[in-house]
């Protein structure tokens, strides 16, 4: 299982929006990666995420790569997960 990967469904670690879910849109190099919450569901606006500060989980839903929030959205629906998205995670302390 390919841990950073298009439709990845991961935890934010560090900022403002930790402990919350978000989807990996599209990958940017080996140390950054597009996410989006969307944030009408999770609160998570789209944005670059440095790969250490994201923890993937083991769900994935089926998108294409850059796909808008609207299409992530729709995925989410589909597979189920909205509730899901909805939880927030405790974060782990920062050491």
């Amino acid at each position: 299982m390919p841990a950073i990967e298009v439709g990845r469904i991961c935890v934010k670690l560090y900022g403002r929006e930790a402990g919350r879910k978000c989807v990996i849109v599209d990958i940017i190099d080996e140390n950054f990666v597009l996410i989006t919450g969307p944030k009408q569901l999770t609160g998570v606006r789209r944005r670059r995420a440095n790969v250490d500060h994201i923890e993937p989980l083991d769900k994935k839903i089926e998108i294409s790569k850059g796909a808008s929030d609207q299409e992530v959205l729709e995925a989410i629906t589909k597979a189920g997960l909205v509730e899901f998205m909805q939880e927030r995670v405790k974060p782990a302390p920062a050491i």
